[in-house]
């Protein structure tokens, strides 16, 4: 719970208090003797009005009540079994890119040991939070970690790119600590071919994101993965063909990217030490 989340709580608050006032008072609904117009358009309007400041009001109350979003993942992760003796499993740790891998677009390694823990929207202390029951209890072999888009957009307030490291820090930490091997994948690229993505997420920031992960896996014995360089086009931004948005792949994108997971999971449980971290290559 933060200062941002309460500030919007309180406003979606005042105006649908304001809201269902204004409805109470309004001339169509008091017991004048003049006779009024009744307005059918404007009173449907007024209804969705106030219909959707209850439903902006009721996600901004489940963000106060749950910020990291524990619930979305309890139920299923009670029923994950005991890792077997001989069972390679890999959690994926992230936010819309990773949850919609199999569940929008694309098909989510078929037959693989691998767990699915995306969420859309979040930011990476977040992450941090649900990093225990997400991934740690879930005894994996490795976690694969694509974080930081959102926090670069301001998701869950302003930050800074020391902020964003200091959480991909932690999750790591976390993870070695608990003898989890870990994968560090790079921000997809952005486009503004279809709708505009460049303005939340300079392209320079997420270069700049990148950078620091490479440099960071290089010195602590990790695996880079770097799906942006296969994603861009000759304009440095992603490819049109491999995105619906500008900013999520489509079943193309996911397609590009999942032999790039693969090898560099792959690298990982082989115990590569990090040096010759998995690197992608463009695909033409």
């Amino acid at each position: 719970m933060n200062k941002n989340s309460h500030m919007l709580f309180g406003l979606l608050l005042v105006v649908l208090c304001s809201a269902a006032s204004a409805q109470s008072t309004s001339p169509a609904s008091s017991s004048q003797a003049m006779p009024q117009v009744s307005s059918p358009s404007g009173s449907t309007q007024s209804s969705a009005d106030v219909t959707k400041l209850q439903g902006d009001l009721q996600r901004a109350q489940d963000r106060l009540n749950d910020w990291p979003n524990l619930a979305r993942y309890r139920d299923a992760n009670a029923q994950v079994p005991p890792r077997a003796a001989n069972e390679q499993r890999v959690v994926f740790m992230g936010d819309s890119i990773t949850d919609g891998w199999g569940r929008q677009y694309g098909q989510f390694f078929p037959g693989k040991p691998y767990i699915n823990r995306g969420i859309s929207g979040q930011t990476t202390p977040q992450m941090l939070i649900r990093f225990r029951p997400d991934v740690i209890d879930l005894k994996p072999q490795l976690v694969l970690i694509l974080a930081g888009t959102n926090d670069i957009a301001g998701n869950t307030g302003p930050t800074t790119l020391d902020a964003i490291e200091e959480s991909l820090m932690s999750m790591v930490e976390l993870a070695k600590s608990h003898g989890i091997r870990v994968v560090l994948a790079s921000l997809l690229p952005v486009c503004d071919y279809i709708k505009p993505q460049t303005n939340r997420r300079p392209p320079e920031k997420i270069i700049a994101l990148n950078a620091w992960m490479k440099d960071y896996a290089q010195k602590n014995s990790l695996i880079y993965l770097d799906y942006y360089s296969a994603m861009l086009d000759d304009r440095k931004m992603f490819k049109q063909d491999l995105t619906y948005d500008g900013l999520h792949p489509n079943a193309a994108g996911y397609q590009v990217m999942g032999p790039l997971a693969e090898k560099a999971i792959a690298s990982a449980l082989q115990g590569s030490n990090g040096q010759g971290a998995a690197t992608a290559r463009k695909h033409h």
